[in-house]
């Protein structure tokens, strides 16, 4: 009985110490992203002598001096460190950190020894961890550089170059003999199909073993489907590379934006002699084939498919580039919501999560390395370049949505050597060998995709360097009726490329127009930044990409707005070209695309996230945007007539009442009935500021509604009407032999983030005057100099160079005002007082006791007097 007890216990032990054995992990990640400190060393002391803060990991340290009035931000040297907790068992594994991302220089150090460093702010990278203590001190410490530096691309670009370590980090513990490439950031798997049909798949599986046992290892990976079933495995004995005989499916289901059907393949590393698997690496495959036809444009599974998207940056508001990977899926997320089913992955590569997204949700993609604007001629940074495109095509290689591999980016746009034409050549001669190193790189490592240049409007600068016949796709960012020209030339200009380059597949990577969802405006004009002059813009573009089947597909530029430290305009450090709003806001923009490419039936009120609005007249234009066939529209209760959605769009002109309106829509597809609710608060001026309720607000020398950060309706002003309200002359601010603006300027205004209050004046004004009922009134007077030494005239990225550049410095500009004949402001000089493009506030009370209302008169000392905005209030 003792010896059968004994042997029932060693068979129990046996069995659970072999079912441990089994599901003991081959590789295990864990995200240490917790428990960090960090500093920055802008005096480049080293780590030793500097204070620490916590934080958590991802982190950037420009998440918030981007946003400031001061030009520039840190760019140079941040710490981070922290103590590993590690675990005795792994003394006998091999462990790496894995980096997602830091930018730009990373050195890394395991208790103050260094142990590995990385170039290039976008791609991931791997570390492997050595001589550790396992004694609970093991420290490691992250040097990153964001500063500039002339051998790492991107050199300059549009968007701003955040520093840190802005993506997980985690450790990855494998036995001594795995999977890996150390050197290009991947776990040394790579999985392609090829012959893709509906009636066959080939796969082919390669890859590298980091094997220090010496021992003939096997390699098998089996492929399942998406219930589980097995379709397909092989398997080979070798050591260190591998290319295992291929797999072939049969029927494969393919892979597409209407059904991203993915297989997945398990490939496992296993010790023959012993049957222990010592790897295991999962990947998701999709079955596909495409093609770019330079007439007809591109075909997914055979079939001719517009590609339609946009463009992404990676940061997001208040955070910088240190976004969760939770928020970046939902980017994707979005576009797919909008019809979306093209992601241009710009201007570098981002986060896998983005990627496995596009995977999962059926997004083709495109890929790039940051080399923006120019290139430096030196051997470093060509072979920085192509390092990084080898790291991104390893990385990105496993992801069947990607399609394109692309490489540069308005290479052109900030020319060298243009004083000097023989070295000017020789520029461009190292621009185009560089391109064809590329591009010959790219074709030898992954013949399975194409390639891709993007490249701004001088269509001959382009053709002349070379740059055009290089790669396999050539893209063009084009922004007639932005940067110069108007929206109704895009079409043509787009013939005209095709037919100087008939024989090249072409797509539109980029285009757009600045939205800032604050600004209105009645009769939108170039440069104004409104909501309507953006909605008019891509109306006009998505025609044209639609009419012409050889445009392969269009990426708007941009899918949110995003960080650019460099621009001012009316949100300074911001593009305002997105389709979103930098904390993810649709714009109009946005519901026009799901109106457009969106199969799901789909109404929108037009103007509901404009939910406060303010006009001197109660008859108002409204406008919903649909994919159904026709609808009506309810106001308060009254119904206006059933009109047809015309290229996804109707307009109603209602009457809104003064306080909260409701606004219901509806939308008929096919008898079926759809619907959509708003409401907006109408605040009717001036009857609302008699009434003493609300401030009445106005700009001076503008044609633009605008919305501050308090909620206030600020309303364009007018010339003075009897018993009415108005400015008495002058005229409206513009820079002078400038093609950009109609009116005003795009100077960021220091010490507000209400720029467009200050950004529009009214020159040589008279005065102000309103036709008020005698009480008592608090009037506040807005200046700011727009003219004078620093006004910004010019974009940073003019696109088009076609923008003259003004430099007209005014002279002295020294002007008395009065207020119903009470001199309030004495001699102010604006300039000289508090210089260029500085919010100046004044703030007065009046007592208006007879029948001529509230007069503000200018007179000048010197000069032109000048005003921006104007508010009045009743004071009760």
């Amino acid at each position: 009985m003792k010896t059968k007890l004994t042997f029932l216990l060693l068979f129990s032990f046996l069995q659970v110490f072999s079912q441990s054995k089994i599901n003991v992990k081959p590789r295990t990640a864990i995200n240490i992203n917790q428990n960090w400190s960090f500093s920055k060393d802008p005096k480049a002391q080293g780590y030793a002598l500097l204070k620490y803060t916590p934080v958590n990991i991802p982190h950037t340290w420009n998440a918030f001096d981007v946003l400031d009035d001061v030009p520039g931000y840190y760019r140079g040297a941040g710490y981070y460190k922290k103590k590993l907790q590690l675990q005795p068992s792994w003394k006998t594994k091999k462990i790496y950190l894995d980096f997602g991302g830091a930018n730009q220089e990373t050195e890394v150090y395991l208790n103050g020894k260094k142990i590995g460093q990385h170039i290039g702010g976008y791609t991931g990278f791997m570390v492997a961890l050595n001589d550790l203590k396992f004694n609970g001190n093991d420290e490691i410490i992250v040097k990153v550089d964001n500063s500039y530096n002339e051998a790492i691309a991107p050199l300059t670009g549009d968007f701003t170059f955040f520093g840190g370590l802005y993506r997980n980090v985690s450790l990855v513990i494998v036995n001594d003999a795995h999977f890996a490439e150390e050197q290009y950031g991947t776990n040394g798997v790579y999985i392609h199909a090829e012959n893709v049909s509906q009636q066959n798949a080939t796969i082919q599986v390669k890859g590298n073993i980091a094997d220090h046992t010496g021992k003939q290892l096997k390699v098998i990976t089996t492929i399942i489907d998406a219930v589980a079933n097995k379709v397909g495995e092989s398997s080979i004995v070798g050591v260190n590379a591998f290319q295992l005989p291929q797999i072939q499916i049969k029927n494969p289901i393919l892979w597409s934006p209407e059904r991203p059907y993915l297989y997945k393949t398990i490939t496992k590393l296993i010790d023959p002699t012993t049957n222990k698997v010592l790897d295991e690496i999962k990947i998701n495959v999709g079955l596909r084939y495409f093609s770019f036809d330079a007439e007809k444009g591109f075909f997914l599974n055979g079939k001719q498919t517009k590609l339609i998207g946009a463009s992404r940056h990676q940061d997001f508001a208040k955070m910088g580039n240190a976004v969760p990977s939770a928020l970046q899926v939902k980017d994707v997320e979005l576009l797919k919501e909008m019809g979306g089913n093209f992601l241009r992955v710009a201007h570098y590569p981002q986060d896998q999560a983005i990627l496995d997204a596009c995977d999962r949700l059926g997004i083709l993609a495109s890929v790039e390395i940051p080399i923006v604007n120019e290139i430096t001629e030196s051997e470093a940074f060509y072979n920085n370049c192509k390092a990084m495109q080898v790291e991104m095509i390893k990385q990105g290689y496993n992801h069947p949505s990607i399609i394109m591999w692309a490489y540069m980016n308005e290479v052109l746009l900030k020319m060298r050597y243009g004083n000097d034409p023989e070295r000017k050549k020789t520029y461009l001669k190292n621009i185009e060998n560089l391109a064809q190193q590329l591009e010959d790189l790219t074709r030898k490592m992954d013949p399975t995709r194409y390639t891709l240049m993007s490249n701004h409007g001088d269509v001959n600068g382009y053709t002349n360097a070379g740059l055009t016949k290089i790669p396999m796709v050539v893209g063009w960012n084009l922004y007639q009726g932005w940067y110069g020209g108007k929206s109704e030339d895009f079409g043509p200009n787009l013939d005209k490329i095709h037919a100087a380059m008939p024989d090249k597949p072409l797509m539109v990577t980029e285009y757009g127009a600045d939205v800032d969802p604050r600004i209105h405006a009645d009769l939108p004009v170039r440069f104004d930044k409104s909501l309507e002059y953006g909605m008019d813009y891509h109306q006009i573009y998505i025609k044209a990409i639609m009419q012409r089947p050889f445009i392969a597909g269009a990426a708007a530029w941009n899918l949110s707005d995003f960080s650019s430290e460099t621009r001012s305009e009316t949100m300074p450090g911001i593009n305002n070209k997105g389709l979103l709003t930098l904390d993810r806001k649709p714009k109009n923009t946005y519901f026009l695309y799901k109106a457009n490419f969106s199969p799901v039936p789909y109404i929108k009120i037009g103007d509901g996230s404009w939910t406060l609005r303010s006009d001197v007249k109660t008859k108002q234009n409204l406008s919903v945007i649909s994919n159904l066939d026709s609808g009506t529209l309810t106001v308060n209760g009254k119904t206006y007539e059933k009109k047809a959605f015309k290229e996804t769009l109707a307009n109603w002109q209602i009457d809104l009442k003064l306080g909260k309106n409701t606004i219901i829509a509806k939308g008929y597809k096919n008898g079926k009935l759809f619907t959509d609710q708003s409401t907006i608060d109408f605040v009717l001026q001036p009857q609302a500021f008699l009434n003493g309720t609300h401030s009445f607000n106005i700009l001076m020398g503008s044609q633009r509604q605008f919305i501050d950060d308090q909620q206030r309706i600020w309303l364009p002003s007018k010339a003075y009407e009897q018993n009415g309200w108005g400015h008495l002359g002058g005229e409206a601010f513009k820079i002078k032999n400038s093609g950009r603006m109609a009116y005003g300027s795009d100077k960021n205004i220091l010490g507000t983030q209400n720029d467009p209050i200050y950004q529009t004046q009214q020159v040589g004004i008279n005065g102000y005057q309103l036709t008020v009922p005698k009480g008592k009134y608090e009037i506040t007077l807005h200046f700011a100099e727009l003219m004078g030494n620093g006004i910004q005239t010019n974009l940073p990225y003019n696109l088009d160079s076609l923008i003259a550049e003004g430099k007209d410095v005014p002279p002295q500009r020294i002007f008395d005002a009065y207020l119903n004949g009470k001199l309030i402001i004495k001699a102010l000089n604006l300039a000289a007082k508090y210089g260029v493009a500085q919010k100046v506030e004044r703030k007065f009370e009046c007592t208006v006791s007879d029948d001529k209302g509230i007069q503000i008169t200018f007179k000048s000392v010197e000069g032109k007097p000048v005003l921006n905005a104007l508010q009045v209030k009743k004071v009760k």
